[in-house]
């Protein structure tokens, strides 16, 4: 998941991100759950080059599709002392687009948080919009690495596998970094698992007491097939351990996007230079 979670720390140096002792009885991030072996033999019948052009142009239908679509949000972000929940934060959205194709939200069930150790950021909300349902269009394609790592069969579908990541890093801007799995049929991404990068230091001067980190779980994204034709996200979920220079803090992260229902804004899909009708909106009746 794209998420970065916050917090505020008084001294000591920041932690390089580690995964958590084998002693330790936590469930961290798995991204091959559910998954068969991974084969990494020769491609058939194909490209790499091919499978990466075909996924990303429908990923370009995809985003615009989704725009022709409300859904409901469900964010929990909870923080542990050991196994106990320590604090809570939740928020349900009802998500919407307007004419112009922007994002409007609705808040519909906020109660005060309750977190101790972390705090919801900016980036943190930026990342509930756009990276934790990570999109791979074309116009994205330049500005990452991809490399086929093989196939693999995921909760009855096969997929193509691959591994990406930004080829730079630009100032201000974030990016997914991790592994995609591509259905090998409708070259559709049905699932991702990574984390959002960079990770951010505010303020990191040693005579700075108040430093404000921005660290990022890894996270899986799960899609499903929406009206027979869009896989649109539908559950993340991060288990994992930050490591704060306070020290480590256990969280974990569940969004639900459920509700996906079409509504009547008339838009056009522009799909290799050429203009048609949304496919996601049913046909204009004849006179």
């Amino acid at each position: 998941m794209g998420m970065r979670v916050s917090t505020f720390v008084q001294h000591g140096s920041l932690a390089v991100l580690l995964g958590l002792a084998p002693s330790l009885l936590w469930a961290q991030t798995n991204c091959d759950d559910g998954a068969g072996p991974l084969s990494s033999g020769a491609l058939q019948g194909t490209t790499q080059q091919q499978i990466i052009e075909k996924f990303a142009a429908k990923e370009t239908l995809f985003k615009q599709a989704r725009n022709n679509y409300t859904f409901r949000q469900d964010i929990t972000v909870q923080e542990f002392d050991g196994l106990s929940v320590s604090g809570e934060y939740r928020s349900v959205r009802d998500i919407t687009y307007d004419d112009k194709g922007s994002r409007v939200e609705t808040v519909v069930f906020a109660p005060q948080p309750s977190l101790r150790q972390l705090a919801i950021s900016r980036e943190d909300e930026e990342d509930f919009r756009t990276k934790i349902a990570f999109v791979m269009t074309t116009e994205e394609i330049p500005r990452y690495n991809l490399i086929y790592a093989g196939q693999q069969h995921v909760d009855e579908i096969d997929t193509y596998v691959f591994d990406i990541a930004p080829k730079t890093i630009e100032q201000g801007q974030r990016y997914f970094q991790g592994r995609i799995w591509v259905e090998s049929h409708d070259f559709q991404i049905v699932k991702t698992c990574g984390k959002t990068v960079p990770e951010t230091v505010a303020g990191n001067s040693k005579k700075n007491k108040n430093v404000q980190e921005n660290l990022s779980p890894t996270f899986v994204t799960y899609r499903e097939q929406i009206d027979g034709q869009y896989w649109f996200p539908t559950y993340t979920r991060a288990d994992d351990t930050l490591h704060f220079r306070m020290g480590d803090v256990r969280m974990r992260e569940i969004i639900k996007y459920t509700d996906y229902k079409r509504f009547a804004v008339k838009s056009k899909i522009i799909y290799k230079g050429e203009v048609k009708d949304d496919p996601a909106q049913p046909p204009a009746k004849k006179p």
